[in-house]
């Protein structure tokens, strides 16, 4: 028997091990099983080389539980170790021996995965002592036991072992038997070991039989040895890509389509991307593409690898290049990496452009499922920006798809305003804004349906990416002034019987959270709504972004503004400016006779010391014009309460505020039931 110390520089490496160099204790079985493959797939190497002309036989590895014993076993059949390979391999940490077999058999080594030496040792994160019963597949080999603690000490001894190849035996900590039950561990290896390149073996399969659950004498062989994207994609159709993504993701939609990746110059990447049927919920669709080294399962967190915005996509990357750390956990800052990344986004916009020019039909069939992907693209990096602008399509509220170049021939002689700008209108909600995109389609123009998650973002973008354009929501004004092709027309109303009508209406406009309401009066034409509300298309603009950008969420707490826009024109605005006359005319006419007054000596105070300079002005002085403010202020006061007693009693002036708000959906509850009675005596 052979005795000594692990090969370290302190006592400590053992704390280190199990507290820092693994993220998830778990992860010892990745790595057991890992370490197992290698060895079968260095004796396949050998035997392929003709170094090894023994049969091969069964290369399954093989997991086993044993709940007495409290132990954990990692069989293989692969290349063994003698005495000598575990005091080089086992007791020197960090010391791999894939490194040496690399080197030797670079030119046709099968998917060797050890990188560092250090994987074993991740065992004794869950075991109070690990045994390696070895053999190698050398003639005449000594099979031998390898033991520890967990301490620098172990031993060696010569053992009897039938068959080539080595066992691994955890005898789990108190703290760790989960890993006793079948379940748990099934679902390790379904989680990191289901595409290993040999067979794994864990237990005997179950079939139902007398009305319960029985196990047969088959193995329950846990992975696919040769997943989808180690195969050509010229062998495979249609269905077999639909099948290996019902295996990945098994309670999702059918994918729109997919992308084989498969390169290995500058470096090696293979794989399969899809892009699946999603509409908004970005974040919960996230880490759905899995990582893969030599097809073990390293992590599904990808951020660095994929670029952001295709991080919504799922599917499968293997790259035996991609840098990672001892525990294979994380992904370390590399040159490889950005290459890979840009390699990916290529490979994207080249899959994209070819279905959009092979088959355009199809492409706009799947454009609404795939806006998303394209538009964060876009919006988050500015090369895939450069590639996507000629596949890119818009959507008119017909339901027409347009590329962005098609959509500015089609709209630059009817929607380009008397600045020579180019105005793109849209819609969010066809049913909410219909009364707005219809009064747009009577002017000839044609109205784009914008209604995803980041056409808000996406639409401040094209604004500095197109030339001299502007997008302009179509309720955001009324309709002449969206595109204005010449100077608005003057009122017929003189300002005395606008401020009237405006007051009369703005007294009446209902309280609401977080609205403010502005009354404009305006010339409109006959033809046109009586009254209509809109919204500021910057300001509502500004609360929608403020939803993505952390630094604006003060635009998101500001109340919502509106415009009630009468129309002058109307013939029922104009009998509400002769009833209201008819009505206010006496009980107005000395106020307004006072106001008049005061505001000439208001102007004539004003006048006086406007001559001086401010040190020059008394307090006397200044008291009389504070005095004339106040008292030209309480006038219009009681100016303003008359005209609003005759508008409570007004039901043209009420039934039109409600249109108005019923049009733009904020009529409800008590308001609206008011509206109803009213609407039925006034048809009495």
């Amino acid at each position: 028997m052979q005795k000594g110390n692990i090969g370290v520089t302190t006592e400590n490496i053992f704390p280190v091990i199990k507290k820092f160099l693994y993220s998830d204790h778990e992860i010892f079985l990745r790595e057991m099983v890992s370490n197992a493959v290698d060895a079968t797939q260095k004796l396949k190497t050998l035997a392929e080389r003709g170094d090894y002309k023994e049969e091969l036989g069964d290369l399954s590895v093989r997991i086993s539980i044993d709940s007495e014993k409290g132990t954990l076993t990692i069989s293989d059949r692969g290349i063994g170790m003698t005495a000598e390979e575990i005091d080089k391999y086992i007791n020197q940490i960090a010391f791999s021996g894939v490194t040496d077999f690399l080197d030797k058999y670079k030119d046709n080594a099968n998917a060797i995965i050890g990188h560092f030496g250090l994987g074993f040792y991740s065992a004794f994160m869950v075991s109070d002592r690990v045994e390696i019963v070895t053999r190698s597949y050398r003639e005449d080999a000594v099979a031998v036991k390898w033991s520890c603690d967990g301490s620098p000490a172990y031993e060696i001894e010569e053992t009897e072992k039938a068959d080539r190849g080595s066992d691994i035996i955890l005898h789990l900590s108190e703290d760790c038997k989960e890993f006793l039950e079948k379940q748990r561990i099934q679902d390790l290896l379904n989680k990191y070991c289901k595409f290993m390149s040999v067979p794994i073996v864990f237990g005997k399969k179950s079939e139902w039989k007398d009305g319960k659950m029985q196990e047969t004498d088959e193995d329950n062989v846990v992975n696919d040895s040769e997943p989808m994207w180690t195969k050509a994609p010229s062998s495979l159709k249609d269905e077999d890509y639909k099948a290996f993504y019902r295996k990945l993701y098994p309670m999702q939609d059918e994918p729109l389509f997919w992308i084989h990746l498969n390169v290995d110059f500058p470096f090696n990447l293979t794989g399969i991307l899809y892009f699946p049927r999603i509409k908004s919920n970005i974040d919960l669709q996230r880490n759905k593409i899995q990582l893969y080294c030599n097809q073990v399962f390293v992590t599904d967190q990808v951020e660095g690898i994929v670029p952001e915005f295709l991080t919504l996509l799922h599917g499968v990357i293997d790259s035996p290049d991609i840098p990672l750390n001892v525990s294979r956990s994380y992904l370390q800052s590399d040159a490889n990496v950005k290459k890979i990344s840009t390699y990916i986004t290529k490979k994207v916009s080249d899959r994209l452009n070819s279905i959009f020019k092979d088959d355009r039909k199809d492409f706009e069939e799947k454009w609404d499922d795939l806006k998303i992907f394209i538009n964060y693209g876009m919006l988050s990096q500015e090369d895939f920006y450069d590639r996507a602008k000629d596949f890119a399509l818009l959507k008119d509220t017909e339901g027409k798809y347009f590329t962005y170049e098609e959509y500015r021939t089609l709209i630059k002689d009817n929607q380009t305003d008397k600045n020579d700008t180019l105005v793109y209108l849209y819609a969010n909600n066809v049913e909410d804004e219909y009364a707005y995109i219809e009064a747009a389609k009577q002017k000839g123009y044609s109205v784009l349906l914008l209604d995803g998650d980041l056409d808000v973002p996406m639409v401040s973008m094209l604004e500095q990416k197109l030339e001299k354009c502007r997008f302009t929501r179509v309720d955001s004004d009324i309709i002449d002034r969206l595109i204005v092709k010449e100077d608005q027309k003057e009122s017929t109303l003189s300002k005395e019987e606008s401020d009237q009508l405006s007051q009369a209406f703005r007294s009446q406009v209902p309280t609401m959270e977080k609205a403010n309401f502005y009354v404009e009066v305006q010339s409109l034409g006959e033809e046109a709504q009586p009254v209509l509300i809109t919204q500021s298309e910057y300001m509502r603009r500004m609360k929608d972004i403020s939803r993505y950008q952390s630094g604006m969420a003060f635009y998101g707490q500001m109340p919502d503004s509106y415009n009630l826009v009468l129309n002058s024109d109307h013939p029922l605005i104009k009998r509400v400016v002769e009833d209201e006359a008819g009505n206010c005319a006496e009980a107005l006419k000395p106020i307004l006779a006072e106001i008049k007054g005061l505001d000439a000596r208001l102007a004539v105070l004003r006048q006086e010391q406007g001559k001086k300079k401010p040190e020059e002005i008394t307090q006397e002085e200044k008291d009389d014009v504070k005095a004339t403010e106040d008292a030209i202020s309480e006038q219009k006061d009681k100016k303003d309460q008359i005209i609003a007693e005759y508008a409570k009693g007004s039901d043209i002036i009420h039934q039109l505020i409600d249109l108005a708000l019923l049009q733009n959906g904020m009529l409800k509850g008590a308001a609206l039931s008011a509206f109803l009675r009213r609407s039925v005596e006034m048809i009495k």
